[in-house]
C-alpha cells in the first residue's frame, strides 16, 4: 500500500506556525490594498493544515499496521506477499508454483481446462473427471487441449500419493504435455483466520469457501498464457462426447461480438468459458474479494463489471456434476444438470443478433428472451395478421437448421396458431431499425412449432434475417418459448 510521507515532527509544526503568523502580520499592512492575496494565502494554509492532519493519520495507521505485523507476523507477511502487486490487474501474480507432474509446452493450445482439487472426507472423483475429459475427446481434439490440475490441499502426503496415481494412469498424457499437476505453496495464501462471516455462515464454511476462491485464483493465474481460451470445471464432472468441437463451433459463431463468460452448464463453477486474456483480472478479482462470498457469486459480479449484463448459456449442457459427496465436510451433494446430454454435438449456437417485433409486449417479456439460451421467453398480447418477429444478424451467416417453439406447459393456448417462417437478405435501414428487403418462406408453423433442416442447401444466399410472420389474427396471447439456430461452419474450422 502506497502512502504519502510527510514529517510529523512537532518542532516542524511550531516553526510553520511562527512563519504563518509573521506572514499574517505583514499582510495586515497590505489588507487595505487588496484582500485577494490574503484569501489566497488563507486557502493555501487550510490546504496545508488538511494535508498535515491527513498525513498524521496516515502515519498513525502505518504504525498500527506495523504493530499488528509484529504481533501476527506469519499471516501479515503472507497477506503482503500475495496482494502487493494488485495495482497491476493486467499482470500475473508473482507465485512460484510446484510442478508435481508434467511441464508446460512452448506452443499455445486452443483450450486450457482447469481443475482445483482438495482432499475430501468421502469420495474422490478427480481421476474419473480427468479420464472423462480425455476419453470424450478425439485424437484431433486432444492436440488442442491442456488440462491443469491444481492440488490445493496443504496435506503434502495426500498430494504425493494422488500424484503417483495420476502419473500411473495418465502417463502418456503427461509426457505429451496434455496434463499438468501443480500446487501453489501455502506461504502464498492470505490469512484464513478471523474472516468476515457474511451471510451468517459458520466459521469453517467461510474458511472453506474463502480458501476455494484463492485456490481458483492461483489456478487461473498459472493458466494465463497456456492457451487462447480457458474452461473452468470442478473435480467431479462428466463430459459430453466431443465437447471441444461444440465449444469451437459456438466460439466461431460469436466472432465479432463481445462476451466475457460463456456457460455450458447451469451448475456452480462447471463449464464456464473465458478468454485467457481475462484470466489475470479474474485472478486478481477473486483474491481481492476472497472472503466476501462464494466463487460462483463472484464470477457473476466479474461478468457484470466487464459489461456482460446477461447470461449467455448454451443447451444442452456439455458437463454434468457426478459427485455424491461435497468437498466441504463430505456432505451429500446430489445436484444434477437436467439439461446435460452425453451426445451434445447438435447444440444450437444462436449467432449475435438484434431482435424486433411489432407485437405488443407484456411487461418485461421482451423479444430478446425468446432468443436467449436461459429459461426465459417472449410473451406478447394477441397478434394480428401481418405482425412480425424478426431476428437481424450482426453479420450474414449460413444456417443449417432452425427450430422454433411457441406456447408453454403453463399456458398451452398461447402458441402461434397461424404463422410462417421466413429468411431474408439485402439489409436496409428503416425508422424502426434494420430490416431485410427480400424474404423467402421456409415453411408454416404446425401446432405452434416449426423445424427446418438443411437450410443452407435450400437457400443460396447468406442469411441476414430470420422472420416469424403471423398469417391470421388470434384472440390468444403469444409465447415464443425458444428460437434455436444452428450455423454452418467454414471448412477451415
Amino acid at each position: 500500500m502506497a502512502h504519502r510521507i510527510r514529517s510529523g515532527n512537532p518542532g516542524d509544526w511550531v516553526h510553520s506556525m511562527r512563519l504563518l503568523w509573521k506572514s499574517v502580520d505583514k499582510m495586515r499592512c497590505l489588507r487595505k490594498r487588496s484582500t485577494i492575496p490574503f484569501l489566497g494565502f488563507l486557502i493555501t494554509f487550510l490546504l496545508f493544515l488538511n494535508l498535515y492532519i491527513e498525513d498524521g493519520y496516515v502515519l498513525e495507521e502505518d504504525k498500527r499496521q506495523l504493530r499488528e505485523a509484529s504481533v501476527h507476523p506469519p499471516s501479515s507477511e503472507r497477506y503482503v506477499h500475495t496482494f502487493r502487486d494488485l495495482s497491476n490487474f493486467s499482470g500475473t501474480i508473482n507465485v512460484t508454483y510446484r510442478y508435481l507432474a508434467g511441464t508446460p509446452l512452448n506452443r499455445k493450445k486452443y483450450l486450457t481446462i482447469g481443475l482445483s482439487s482438495v482432499k475430501r472426507k468421502r469420495g474422490n472423483y478427480l481421476l474419473e473427471t480427468i479420464k472423462s475429459i480425455f476419453d470424450q475427446s478425439s485424437y484431433e481434439e486432444l492436440k488442442e487441449i491442456v488440462v491443469v490440475v491444481h492440488l490445493a490441499d496443504f496435506d503434502l502426503v495426500w498430494c504425493e500419493n494422488l500424484v503417483q496415481e495420476i502419473t500411473r494412469k495418465f502417463a502418456h498424457h503427461i509426457i505429451s504435455g496434455r496434463l499438468l499437476v501443480i500446487q501453489a505453496p501455502e506461504e502464498y495464501y492470505p490469512s484464513l483466520d478471523g474472516l468476515k462471516r457474511n451471510y451468517n455462515d459458520p466459521e469453517d464454511r467461510v474458511r472453506f469457501r474463502s480458501k476455494q476462491n484463492v485456490d481458483y485464483a492461483f489456478l487461473l493465474n498459472f493458466c494465463t498464457n497456456l492457451s487462447h481460451f480457458y474452461m473452468m470445471l470442478e473435480d467431479d464432472v462428466r463430459c459430453s462426447r466431443n465437447f471441444l468441437t461444440v465449444l469451437k463451433k459456438v466460439i466461431t459463431s460469436r466472432e465479432g461480438s463481445y462476451w466475457v463468460m460463456l456457460e455450458f452448464s447451469k451448475l456452480g463453477y462447471i463449464g464456464k468459458l473465458y478468454h485467457s486474456r481475462d484470466l489475470p483480472r479474474l485472478a486478481h478479482f477473486l483474491l481481492m474479494f476472497y472472503q466476501e462470498m462464494p466463487c460462483d457469486w463472484l464470477l457473476i459480479h466479474f461478468r457484470g463489471l466487464l459489461a456482460q449484463k446477461d447470461v449467455i448459456r448454451f443447451k444442452p449442457s456439455l458437463f454434468q456434476h457426478m459427485g455424491y459427496y461435497s468437498s466441504y465436510k463430505g456432505a451429500e451433494n446430489k445436484l444434477k444438470d437436467d439439461d446435460f446430454e452425453e451426445d451434445s454435438i447438435d447444440i444450437p449456437d444462436n449467432p449475435p443478433a438484434s431482435l424486433y417485433t411489432n407485437i405488443n409486449v407484456f411487461e418485461n417479456y421482451d423479444a430478446t428472451k425468446a432468443y436467449s439460451t436461459v429459461d426465459e421467453y417472449f410473451w406478447g398480447k394477441p397478434p394480428s395478421t401481418g405482425d412480425f418477429f424478426v431476428i437481424v444478424f450482426n453479420k450474414s451467416t449460413k444456417i443449417s437448421k432452425i427450430k422454433i417453439a411457441t406456447g408453454s406447459d403453463d399456458r398451452q393456448n398461447d402458441f402461434l396458431h397461424h404463422g410462417a417462417l421466413e429468411v431474408g437478405e439485402k439489409l436496409v435501414g428503416t425508422k424502426k431499425g434494420k430490416q431485410c428487403s427480400s424474404y423467402i418462406t421456409l415453411g408454416e408453423f404446425k401446432n405452434g412449432n416449426i423445424e427446418v433442416q438443411d437450410v443452407d442447401h435450400k437457400i443460396a444466399f447468406e442469411i441476414e434475417c430470420v422472420r416469424i410472420v403471423v398469417t391470421a389474427s388470434q384472440k390468444e396471447w403469444l409465447i415464443i418459448r425458444s428460437i434455436s439456430l444452428w450455423t454452418t461452419q467454414p471448412p477451415s474450422q
